[in-house]
């Protein structure tokens, strides 16, 4: 049995974890959220940790508003720097393995081919620099940790990119949509399957390692929202727009695919396409 902690819980990817639980009987759960646990609070995590037998962190707690994160520095520093930083201190302390959700914003989308693990860093918005920092405080202070990087995160839960195209195309007859960003969505509820699936294989992990995941395939923001209004049966036009005529107060990568060969090699897991788990997350929805 293996006592299993999930930071951020109320979160896409915490929830879609909660819905797993029943298929995994050897694990017990920990799901707390920041009114449980402040994981920006180490003296309440080390009284946490103390008080509880924790095999593996979950952390799914991070601070995701990326145009927001342009002006709230203070916040996204303390969320996605100052508390990673505490939980890879922690699970060192109690030789616990941490499991870390990073992005694809950590590089500047000019790649030509899919992004691998080791390719170098270089964010262009102010979340895409918290989350590697968030990174660095993992390499520089964790015992036995690995690092999750993933894309265009959506669910049934949250605010995410699909929800907002349901509730606009429901409301209005034509949507403009950036289609020179390219990248490949990820439904959480892969995501959280990915992770437990490959938790039992983590035991004997004795350093930090760095895995991509998002599901298969490549398509820019239009072709997701085109693909989202054909499913759900919404008549509403969806107009291909450039970068340049959308402003946004962070910039974002012009190409994030994510190389998934080595979390597929390593760990024997098999990664659906986007567009059939696109089609999974909508009937959940209904």
């Amino acid at each position: 049995m293996y006592n299993i902690l999930v930071t951020g819980s109320k979160g896409q990817l915490g929830n879609e974890i909660q819905k797993l639980v029943s298929s995994y009987p050897s694990f017990n759960f920990i799901f707390t959220d920041v009114e449980e646990l402040d994981i920006t609070d180490v003296e309440q995590l080390d009284k946490f940790f103390i008080e509880n037998k924790i095999d593996f962190v979950i952390n799914c707690a991070a601070y995701t508003a990326v145009d927001k994160a342009e002006t709230d520095r203070k916040l996204a520093d303390l969320i996605n720097v100052t508390a990673v930083k505490y939980l890879a201190e922690i699970s060192k302390k109690f030789k616990i393995t941490l499991i870390h959700i990073s992005t694809d914003y950590i590089f500047n989308g000019r790649n030509y081919k899919p992004y691998v693990e080791t390719d170098k860093p270089n964010p262009i918005s102010y979340y895409g620099q918290t989350k590697l920092n968030g990174e660095i405080q993992i390499e520089k202070y964790a015992g036995n940790a690995i690092i999750i990087r993933t894309s265009w995160l959506y669910s049934g839960f949250g605010n995410n990119f699909v929800k907002t195209m349901i509730k606009y195309g429901n409301e209005r007859d034509s949507l403009k949509v950036v289609a020179d960003q390219v990248g490949t969505p990820t439904y959480a509820g892969d995501l959280a399957k990915a992770i437990l699936e490959i938790i039992p294989k983590l035991k004997n992990i004795n350093e930090i390692e760095i895995y991509n995941f998002s599901n298969e395939g490549a398509i820019s923001w239009y072709d997701f929202a085109e693909a989202i209004m054909k499913l759900k049966n919404i008549n509403c036009k969806i107009i291909p727009i450039e970068s340049k005529d959308y402003p946004t107060p962070a910039p974002r990568p012009f190409y994030s695919i994510l190389n998934k060969a080595k979390i597929k090699n390593d760990f024997g897991i098999e990664i659906p396409y986007w567009l059939d788990s696109l089609e999974k997350c909508l009937a959940e929805l209904k």
